[in-house]
């Protein structure tokens, strides 16, 4: 049992979902405190039925039995981190400063639950669109061990903060009507649009984004020789990013074997009827906790293929979800 619970970035978006996740999973907590930066500073959320005032950011106010989680830019999470560990907290992180670490431990409590055993202080969780790739996949991975994945995602404008919900809502209206708007969080337009960049160029033509899905997955699986090759696609969708996914498996799965993995593996809700009409939107499935497939198919480009389309809540599974489920099993192993 942890003697104090402390969110930081308290007043952001995936903050507030942290909040309201802490309160709906009932998670055990003697004390609470609330951090952001000094503009929020002196500002007060709810809280179990009470206002909390927000303290700054600073790294005096950590303390040995903190379990800390904090959603931030990288550069803050870079600065702060090491001193929250250094005086004796345990850091569950949804920036991308840690991820990569060799001494860092990278987690999806349904993918690889037994990491947190033997964390040093910092226990990150992945990027959004890794998270539901890899719920996705374990299962046909444990089955047939994936050699191959092939991903397009299609990433909704939440991805880039409220400001980019701003931009979607906005310069749809603006682009409606026929007047200039300018953009904040892209540099193109997005109302009407879709941006094939999504991060800065990485690697052999490849964006930050793009590269995190191929690190980070064979990270997490545990396994380097998993090939991926993805393509991150900004789209005009408020929430929810949704991802083609294809696998290439060491022995052959067949769509009835992938079919009832998927649907028995915790975390994931098939939505497979294409008769019906029955797949996952992101209309649907925001606001959920679950990773969302459907379209499962036989790749008819390769004997041991199989394609799919994945859709998940990137504010909540993607990040606040996710961190609040990494804390959970920190209890159960504490």
């Amino acid at each position: 049992m942890f003697d104090r619970v402390v969110v930081v970035g308290a007043t952001g978006a995936v903050g507030r979902l942290i909040r309201t996740l802490l309160e709906e999973r009932n998670f055990p907590i003697q004390e609470v405190l609330f951090l952001a930066s000094a503009r929020s500073a002196g500002s007060t959320l709810p809280f179990r039925g009470r206002e909390h005032t927000v303290e700054e950011l600073r790294p005096k106010v950590f303390r040995r039995g903190d379990l800390v989680i904090s959603s931030t830019p990288d550069p803050v999470a870079r600065e702060y981190i090491p001193q929250a560990v250094k005086r004796g907290a345990v850091v569950v992180d949804e920036s991308g400063a840690w991820r990569m670490e060799p001494h860092v431990k990278l987690v999806v409590p349904e993918v690889n639950p037994h990491a947190v055993r033997d964390h040093q202080g910092i226990i990150a969780s992945p990027n959004c669109s890794t998270t539901q790739m890899v719920v996705a996949i374990k299962p046909l991975h444990d089955a047939a061990q994936i050699t191959r994945v092939v991903v397009s995602t299609y990433q909704a404008t939440s991805g880039a903060g409220v400001a980019g919900i701003r931009d979607l809502e906005q310069g749809t209206r603006a682009a409606v009507e026929g007047r200039p708007y300018q953009y904040e969080a892209f540099a193109h337009p997005i109302a009407f649009n879709l941006i094939p960049q999504i991060g800065s160029e990485k690697h052999e033509g490849y964006t930050s984004e793009e590269m995190k899905m191929v690190w980070e997955t064979q990270k997490i699986l545990e396994d380097d020789s998993i090939r991926v090759c993805p393509t991150c696609v900004r789209v005009p969708v408020a929430n929810c990013h949704s991802e083609s996914i294809l696998v290439e498996t060491r022995r052959p799965l067949s769509v009835e074997e992938a079919r009832r993995l998927l649907a028995e593996f915790p975390g994931i809700e098939l939505c497979d009827d294409l008769a019906a009409g029955h797949y996952p939107l992101p209309c649907q499935c925001s606001g959920r906790d679950e990773v969302f497939v459907g379209r499962v198919r036989r790749d008819l480009s390769s004997p041991n293929g199989l394609a799919f389309w994945c859709v998940s809540d990137n504010l909540r599974k993607g990040a606040a979800t996710n961190a609040v489920q990494i804390a959970e099993l920190l209890l159960e192993n504490a």
